[in-house]
């Protein structure tokens, strides 16, 4: 079977066909294609934050942690007073009594030390007003002997040890005896009258 051959359309038949289906619309295809998503709206930007004031030299800092309230200074300590005259004539006449003496007389600085701060707490304690200590002259001896060196350490050192904090609160004050009694080799201590936990300060 041989193959049919097209025939060509003539001018005029095709100026006829192209004058007919000029008017003619297409039809719709029985699957529309889906409409297209609309896009998406823009995000909208926001405004960009206003800058930090800049601070005034006269703002207050920035509370820190909270501190301890600071401590109350310690109490002074009560000085160290004369005798009275009225006291030390008394005395010296015997009509004050010495309520306690301590001879301090062949110890060492270290020894004399201790057992005169043992001797001034314990007195106080007892409610004595006032006490001897015996330190002696310190004069010198024949031969040299140490034991008088000593001694006149002790004369130039019980001052310094009664005016020691350590002893504030217990020495009132003190004096050279009279001769009877030692004169430079020894002192009138007078205490401080011991405080009762009720005593108002």
């Amino acid at each position: 079977m041989k193959e049919r051959r097209r025939r060509m359309l003539t001018s005029d038949e095709h100026a006829l066909w192209t004058h007919v289906t000029r008017h003619i619309a297409p039809l719709a295809p029985s699957n529309p294609p889906a409409a297209a998503a609309p896009p998406p709206e823009p995000t909208p930007v926001s405004a960009a934050p206003a800058p930090p004031a800049p601070r005034s030299k006269k703002a207050k800092p920035e509370a820190g942690p909270a501190t301890s309230a600071p401590k109350p200074p310690a109490p002074a300590m009560p000085p160290i007073v004369p005798i009275e005259r009225r006291l030390r004539q008394r005395l010296s006449r015997g009509t004050h009594p010495i309520d306690a003496v301590i001879d301090l007389h062949g110890m060492r600085q270290a020894e004399a030390h201790h057992a005169l701060r043992s001797f001034l707490m314990g007195a106080q304690a007892r409610g004595h007003s006032v006490v001897l200590v015996v330190t002696g002259k310190g004069a010198a001896a024949a031969d040299g002997a140490g034991l008088f060196e000593e001694r006149g350490v002790l004369r130039r050192s019980v001052p310094h040890w009664l005016r020691l904090p350590e002893l504030r609160a217990v020495v009132n004050g003190f004096e050279e005896a009279v001769a009877h009694h030692g004169g430079g080799g020894a002192l009138y201590v007078r205490l401080r009258r011991r405080r009762a936990p009720g005593d108002r300060v």
